[in-house]
């Protein structure tokens, strides 16, 4: 294949997986980011002097593609694995959670309720192919096998603080693959084990970035591209800060929401299928405390006088300090709570914090900080293998996919890798 001229849009692990596998191919790549950094939600930031993510990451055992990057990058030493726990609040208490005996042990719910829902887990645990419950809805799903009860307690909390409006038109394929990840992540029965790359996602981000600039690819911060020129159908270009750049072809990973209004020439019909997928933001807290909130990694919410769906304390995964706590708010911006100010959301977490541990005291909280992010979470109603436009667009030279792509499988950085390389496989088939 001739050598061609490449753009890449977004710096984040896609983006950066994109610029890879097209230089190995020998091909040109300019990689344009509108951040200041490279990593989109798996960016680092100096948190009170610590280097961390905006937003929490953790590793599974089925991430093979990950696993293979890292091998690939001579990264897998980095690896680290954690003997993780799970705690379960509950109309106020703080319950045990996922062992059998955590289950068992768990007065809110009947011995029947307690079998189905370890059947349950023990059935999607097996699944291998997700078409069947694409079209089947979430929710249902869940009641079909747990009851009405055991739903109420475990699931529809989590699904009203997430989804909201949209809580009953999401696809079980969806929740079904994020129950498998991680009950496959288990070394044994009465233990999970998550994963994390010593030095964080900068750890990988960093290498990912030697190897496509020791390559000749070239990065650009802070450039976001302000139009993808398109001539008779064909890419012939970029737009960026008023220059035109020239190139063969255009792969896009940033959220696609922003497609229309960037590239002209995409019939109708396309546009639709586009603007029809929509997503959740998230305001995300970060607190540095003096120490431990709890034992637990992840705790899942469902109480009555708190607004949030969970807690993740990234420090009893990774030790990075006394107490780092994650805290995010799901909610779409027509919500009355997205207008309250970064400094007013760290509060209510703070005032969430003594019902999970009595004795925390404001004094313990020695940094804080919010990030939010427009595009966190993909709705992904039944139907949702077809609601995907198709990565190559009709624009000869112009293919995309964001996180949206990633379905049935959630977000995460070994799926940021698997779409990377398949959007690159696209292009390539489709000769640039």
């Amino acid at each position: 294949m001739a050598k061609k001229r490449f753009v890449v849009l977004g710096a984040g692990p896609m983006g950066l997986m994109c610029a890879m596998e097209l230089l190995k191919q020998g091909h040109e790549v300019d990689l344009y980011e509108r951040d200041d950094r490279i990593g989109g939600m798996s960016a680092t930031f100096d948190f009170d002097g610590l280097e961390i993510e905006r937003y929490y990451h953790f590793i599974c055992k089925p991430d093979r593609p990950l696993f293979e990057l890292l091998d690939e990058l001579g990264l897998s030493h980095t690896l680290r694995w954690t003997d993780t726990k799970m705690g379960f609040y509950y109309d106020g208490k703080l319950y045990k959670w996922g062992t059998p005996f955590a289950l068992l042990g768990f007065d809110r719910l009947d011995l029947v309720s307690k079998f189905r829902y370890a059947l349950h887990v023990m059935y999607t645990k097996s699944i291998s192919n997700w078409k069947s419950l694409d079209k089947v809805v979430a929710t249902q799903w869940l009641r079909k096998w747990l009851g009405q009860r055991a739903y109420d307690v475990l699931w529809k909390s989590l699904f009203e603080l997430k989804f909201y409006e949209y809580t009953e038109d999401l696809s079980a394929a969806w929740i079904g693959t994020r129950i498998k990840r991680v009950a496959l992540s288990r070394k044994s029965l009465m233990q999970e084990s998550l994963g994390y790359l010593e030095g964080g996602s900068a750890t990988l981000l960093n290498v990912m970035r030697k190897f496509i600039e020791d390559r000749g690819g070239r990065i650009h911060l802070k450039a976001g591209i302000d139009r993808v020129l398109v001539k008779e159908g064909k890419v012939t270009g970029v737009e960026v800060a008023g220059k035109e750049v020239p190139c063969d072809s255009v792969l896009w990973t940033a959220p696609i929401q922003y497609v229309p209004k960037v590239v002209p020439g995409l019939p109708p019909e396309f546009l639709a299928k586009v603007e029809a997928i929509k997503n959740i933001p998230v305001a995300c807290v970060i607190l540095k405390l003096k120490q431990p909130l709890s034992e637990n990694f992840w705790m899942n919410i469902n109480d009555t006088g708190m607004e949030i769906p969970g807690v993740i304390e990234y420090s009893n995964l990774n030790k990075v300090g006394p107490s780092i706590v994650y805290a995010p708010f799901y909610m779409p911006k027509t919500h009355p709570r997205w207008a309250l100010s970064n400094d007013a959301l760290i509060d209510k977490v703070l005032g969430y914090l003594p019902k999970l541990n009595p004795a925390f005291r404001p004094d313990w909280v020695l940094a804080r900080h919010c990030h939010r992010y427009d595009f966190a979470q993909t709705i992904c109603p039944p139907g949702f293998y077809e609601m995907l436009p198709p990565m190559k667009t009709p624009v000869q030279g112009f293919y995309m996919a964001d996180t949206s792509y990633y379905y049935p499988e959630d977000r995460s950085i070994c799926e940021s890798v698997k779409v990377g390389k398949e959007l690159v496989r696209v292009a390539l088939g489709a000769g640039g």
